[in-house]
Parts: C-alpha cells; sequence; structure tokens
C-alpha cells in the first residue's frame, strides 16, 4: 500500500515532459502558418473587392447612354452611344516600391492618383477611389473604338508585394463589348496570389 501511494504522488518523468513540449511545439509551427495563410487570404481581398468594383463601374459607364450636345436639324436623329472609359495614364500608386511589403495612402489632390483624369478618361471617368492605406498597385488599361464598337475591352489590374521580396502578385479582372452587350470575366485571374 505504501509503495502505491509513493508512485502515485510522484511527479511527471522528463521523458513525459518532452513529450509534452515536442506536442506544444508542433502545434504552435501549425498555428503561425494557419495564421500566416489566413493573413494573406485577408489583405488579397483587398485586391479581389477592388477589381470586382472596378469592373462594375466600368459596365456602369457603358450602360450609361450618352448623346452629342449638338443641336439636331429638323427631321434628323441621334442615337445615344455606349463607350468604355480611356486608359487611366498611371497606376496608383505609380511605382512598385510603394507598395513592397508597405501600405499606400493616395493623395488627395485633385489632379493625382485615381482624381487623374477626366469625364472619358481614366480613374475620373471610372469613379473608382480608395480612401484608405492600400496594399496593392492598381491599374486601368482600354481598347477604345467609337467606330468599331465590337472588340471595345478592358482589363483592370492589382498587382501587389505583400512578404516584401520584390515579386508581385497580379490580379486580373477584364471585359470586352461583343455583340454590343459587356461581356465580364467570370472571376478574378490570379497569378501569384500569396506573394
Amino acid at each position: 500500500m505504501t509503495l502505491l501511494k509513493k508512485r502515485s504522488s510522484r511527479g511527471f518523468t522528463l521523458v513525459e515532459l518532452m513529450i509534452v513540449v515536442a506536442i506544444i511545439g508542433i502545434l504552435a509551427a501549425l498555428a503561425i502558418v494557419g495564421v500566416k495563410k489566413y493573413m494573406t487570404s485577408a489583405k488579397s481581398a483587398e485586391a479581389r473587392n477592388s477589381l470586382g468594383t472596378m469592373s462594375g463601374l466600368a459596365s456602369q459607364v457603358w450602360s450609361g447612354e450618352k448623346m452629342k450636345g449638338d443641336i439636331i436639324a429638323d427631321g434628323a436623329t441621334i442615337g445615344a452611344t455606349h463607350t468604355l472609359c480611356a486608359t487611366a495614364a498611371k497606376t496608383v500608386p505609380e511605382d512598385k516600391v510603394s507598395i513592397k511589403g508597405l501600405k499606400y495612402q493616395s493623395s488627395t489632390d485633385p489632379t493625382k492618383d485615381f482624381h487623374a483624369g477626366d469625364t472619358v478618361t481614366g480613374w475620373k471617368c471610372l469613379g473608382f477611389a480608395l480612401d484608405a492605406p492600400q496594399y496593392y498597385m492598381y491599374g486601368y488599361t482600354a481598347t477604345v473604338d467609337a467606330a468599331v464598337a465590337d472588340n471595345n475591352k478592358f482589363s483592370t489590374t492589382a498587382q501587389g508585394d505583400l512578404n516584401g521580396d520584390g515579386n508581385l502578385s497580379t490580379f486580373e479582372r477584364a471585359g470586352l463589348v461583343r455583340a454590343g452587350e459587356l461581356v465580364l470575366s467570370p472571376a478574378v485571374k490570379e497569378t501569384d496570389a500569396d506573394e
């Protein structure tokens, strides 16, 4: 009976403690990988959401009917036209160094960043802007030919360098005018999304 009492009051052995420490270490390593993946996914959601918004705005611009402001002669007619915004002159930010493992705050100057362009060109035409600091460099390009509406197209892009290693991740969503209708790509195309 005393031998049984001595055994039950004894502490853990060194081997048992080492096994517990090893298990805790493995669980911690798995948690770190999971949290890192979750953080990257949360940050890249900015790019996916922004490209969805930009594509939607491009579609709205296309759908909006525009007419010339000229006076119509007696007996003449004029039709509504659809057009895409012309290419934005610069990406926001302009240099990828500004997003190399960093966030960029776009300018509030009415002639810079997302405020550049006019009613038919670039960011101002598109109506897209980010007020909060951003992880990605955004671009908008378009091929616009008023004479041949079909095959007019646009592309919205977001490039990022979340880990600061100089390799960029790229997200892209495009649209194409086909048979008089604007067709959007069904999803965002991603290249090296975890970069």
